[in-house]
């Protein structure tokens, strides 16, 4: 039977490519999506045991936190007062310095406690882990290698056990090498360093590390929560506050546990947007099963003698209809191997592109799990579009095949029904894909009209570096060798400004605090509202292009004479003082302890985490402050130059600003060397590629269904030769028949895209969290994708309705 089957698709080429191609594209499209959906959401965590891990977060109702990271306080607590887990750890990830000997490097970190990658269930490739004295501050430095530095620094040399490396200007010891397997965030690390604390020192609050736990047999996410809720007041009376604070401030912030499986820490909220496209492409699965199940009806229509003679020589029902779904199967099969090429090539570009929104990017394969979701709705989709042509055409006697297939008769209106109902369908599928596209173009396009709050980002270059405490101890010293870079690269050919911050805009970074105004004490059993930070040079406003909106900006002599001044957001200076000149002459400060700050200047608003999101009220502090904090003289170590030139994209000038920075210190790394325009783009990397999967799963949904519209039509025509000629016989005109048919496939697109814009207001609310600036119902979206589709369909009717104008009424009666 097979034999016969393949022989038949074998003698009917076209029809078989045809079918094939769509059925792949179909198919391949799902699979694709679904490899990036298993990869990502579906694929357990690389460890033993993960459904055990989870993450421990809390809530913060009283100062509007959803999610707050773990304080050193909460560790110990939880380590030593908890029922619910095996074990706790605390890991916090970061970059450090490498001055080993040649160019210095900047490695990516990840610090943890001693049980963090014990409780992962982590076996070194070479060496040991870290024990409980290697978290003990003042204990001997040590370090851990990846395999993968270890490979690229180290040739894979076992000898590297021992061996120091100057780490931040600190001898540490290697002890041991990760093996390879190991996965541990976005990026990956390069070195694991132990986090260090000293218990007697450690006070409350300081909530900026991420902690991971594992559970104990039987024990509920819902007990982990109940016991964590359990050992809040706990360690807020055995840890003292920070200097200026109470404790009676963190029982007033209502802190909450947040435990939740590990994996929501790993991938982040792309689930929705993952499950989102993997149901836009099943539509297009769904399209080309319905153009598909159109081209077996055509080709069952041709060989409906040939059924009936079956028929009347004895078959059964039954066998007829089981012959046409397995030359479905075929098809299908056929199709989704082609579809799994499809989707083998899609994953390609994917993983070359590697999109920043997407983690666990090394874990998208085509494996064994893809493998059978492709055969699974291969299958699926030709029992789909077998069962119609099977159940329509099985039942065939002889006398009704053979007038059927007379050419005297033309085709009978159930038939044609069947065909424009699929039709139908199609277009009302296309319909909803085009408007999800329509809104996310919307969406982008509005994205785009927003103002980050800086100018020209294409010329501003970026660098990171660090000066750790073990190089240069004094802070004043730190601050003037900042200063002396920024005067050298200031003398770079085409840089015109030049400027350092803790952090640029749009990259999410950057610590947040409490902040006290002066003139708006807060209330017993209250919080100040929590701002975010971030420290800055003189010159930072103009290298970024960011205006001063009232007030000035600061300079380096008060800079150095440790001026207890600062600068804010405009966003910030509405809110608190309701107009940005009032701002000016205020006083704030991060903590009751620490002095009053002089508001000299406001900047305008930029934005930090997306250019979706509200820009976040800033205060800007000089880089060196006193009494910041802790006692003494403050400094932040950790910096970027910001630098703008209209040179900035030539490959010349980022090797210039090298030369420029290690010519006043040639140990000091340098990293994430970018412009500013790269950063602007991968802030939206998460709509951009939503909006190029939806455009793809649109555009293939609009031409699968152009192709469904013509093919009718294209059928019609050539079944209705007889009556065509009949009409201009007796005297129709060529733009009356042409006419005739265009109405027809007008008529189906009208059907089709009522009932999408039925289907599509319904559907559409499923992205509202996707979409900004546009509403899930825009109506200039429906409209335009609904005239869109019109003009499309009456082009795609007419192409076929004009070579009806051309029959010739003589040749064709002469025929019959």
């Amino acid at each position: 039977m097979g034999r016969y089957i393949f022989r038949r698709l074998a003698h009917a080429p076209g029809f078989t490519a045809v079918a094939v191609l769509t059925l792949a594209i179909g198919v391949g499209a799902n699979t694709a999506i679904f490899s990036v959906l298993n990869g990502i959401l579906l694929k357990p965590l690389p460890f033993d045991h993960p459904d055990e891990l989870v993450g421990i977060w809390h809530t913060a109702a009283a100062l509007n936190i959803p999610e707050l990271n773990m304080a050193a306080a909460n560790y110990f607590t939880y380590r030593e007062q908890g029922r619910a887990f095996t074990d706790v750890g605390l890991y916090t990830g970061g970059t450090v310095n490498l001055t080993d000997g040649g160019h210095p490097e900047e490695l990516r970190s990840l610090w943890v406690t001693d049980g963090t990658l014990p409780l992962l269930h982590v076996t070194p490739a070479l060496g040991q882990l870290f024990n409980r004295e290697d978290s003990v501050e003042g204990s001997p430095r040590k370090a851990i290698l990846s395999y993968g530095f270890w490979q690229r620094r180290f040739g894979g040399a076992p000898s590297v056990i021992g061996r120091r490396i100057l780490i931040d200007s600190n001898a540490r010891e290697i002890i041991g090498v990760l093996p390879p397997s190991f996965r541990f965030g976005d990026p990956e690390p390069e070195i694991v360093l132990p986090q260090q604390f000293n218990r007697n020192k450690v006070q409350l609050g300081n909530f900026s590390y991420q902690g991971i736990a594992r559970l104990k047999p039987g024990v509920t996410l819902a007990a982990a929560n109940a016991d964590i809720a359990r050992m809040q007041p706990m360690w807020i009376k055995a840890f003292p506050p920070p200097p200026g604070f109470s404790a009676k401030l963190f029982e007033d912030a209502h802190i909450g546990p947040l435990v939740r499986p590990f994996k929501r820490d790993v991938v982040g909220d792309i689930g929705d947007v993952l499950w989102v496209l993997m149901g836009t492409v099943g539509g297009v699965l769904l399209i080309a099963c319905a153009n598909v199940a159109n081209l077996l009806l055509v080709r069952a229509e041709g060989r409906q003698h040939e059924l009936a003679i079956r028929a009347a020589l004895g078959a059964r029902r039954a066998s007829i209809a089981g012959d046409l779904i397995l030359e479905s199967m075929a098809l299908a099969l056929a199709g989704g191997v082609a579809g799994v090429g499809v989707a083998y090539g899609t994953i390609r570009i994917l993983l070359a592109i590697a999109p920043s929104s997407l983690p666990r990017l090394h874990e998208i394969s085509i494996d064994p799990m893809v493998l059978l979701f492709a055969l699974a709705i291969s299958l699926l989709a030709g029992l789909l579009f077998g069962m119609l042509p099977a159940i329509k055409y099985s039942g065939l006697r002889l006398n009704t095949g053979l007038r059927e297939g007379g050419r005297s008769l033309s085709q009978s209106r159930d038939r044609h029904r069947a065909r424009a109902i699929l039709v139908v369908a199609q277009v009302a599928l296309a319909l909803v894909l085009l408007i999800g596209s329509g809104l996310m173009i919307r969406t982008f396009q509005a994205l785009r009209r927003v103002n980050p709050g800086f100018t020209r980002p294409e010329e501003i270059l970026t660098v990171s570096t660090a000066i750790p405490e073990a190089q240069v101890k004094e802070p004043e010293q730190v601050a003037r060798i900042d200063q002396d870079i920024l005067n050298r690269l200031l003398r770079v050919p085409g840089v015109t400004s030049a400027g350092v911050a803790s952090r640029v805009p749009l990259t999410g970074e950057g610590s947040s605090d409490l902040l006290y105004v002066e003139d708006h004490p807060v209330a017993e059993g209250k919080l100040p509202p929590i701002r975010r930070y971030v420290f800055i040079s003189p010159g930072y406003f103009g290298a970024m292009g960011i205006p001063i909106v009232a007030g000035r900006d600061f300079t380096w002599t008060e800079l150095y004479g440790l001026r207890n001044i600062v600068l804010v957001s405009e966003n910030l200076a509405r809110e608190t003082w309701g107009d940005p000149a009032k701002a000016v002459g205020k006083r704030v400060r991060e903590s009751p302890k620490d002095d009053w700050r002089e508001v000299v200047g406001v900047v305008g608003n930029t934005y930090d985490d997306g250019m979706n999101k509200k820009p976040v009220a800033v205060t800007y502090w000089p880089l060196m402050e006193k009494n910041f904090w802790t006692e003494g003289t403050f400094v932040q170590r950790y910096v970027t130059f910001a630098i703008r030139s209209h040179r900035a994209s030539a490959a010349s000038f980022a090797d210039e600003v090298r030369q420029a920075v290690w010519s006043v210190n040639g140990t000091l790394p340098l990293a994430r060397v970018s412009r500013m325009d790269e950063i602007y783009r991968k802030s939206m990397a998460r709509t951009s590629f939503s909006l190029t999967m939806l455009a793809i799963a649109g555009a293939m949904a609009f031409a699968l269904g152009l192709v469904g519209i013509y093919g009718v039509i294209s059928y019609s025509v050539t079944q209705r030769r007889r009556e065509i000629g009949i009409r201009m016989a007796m005297g129709a005109r060529e733009n009356q028949v042409s006419g005739m048919f265009v109405r027809h496939g007008l008529a189906l697109a009208s059907i089709g895209i009522a009932l999408g814009l039925g289907a599509a207001a319904a559907l559409t609310r499923l992205i509202r969290s996707m979409l900004f600036g546009v509403s899930a119902s825009d109506p200039w979206t429906f409209v335009a994708v609904s005239l869109c589709l019109v003009l499309a369909a009456i082009v795609a009717s007419y192409l076929p309705a004009r070579r009806a104008s051309a029959v010739n009424p003589v040749e064709t009666l002469r025929a019959e």
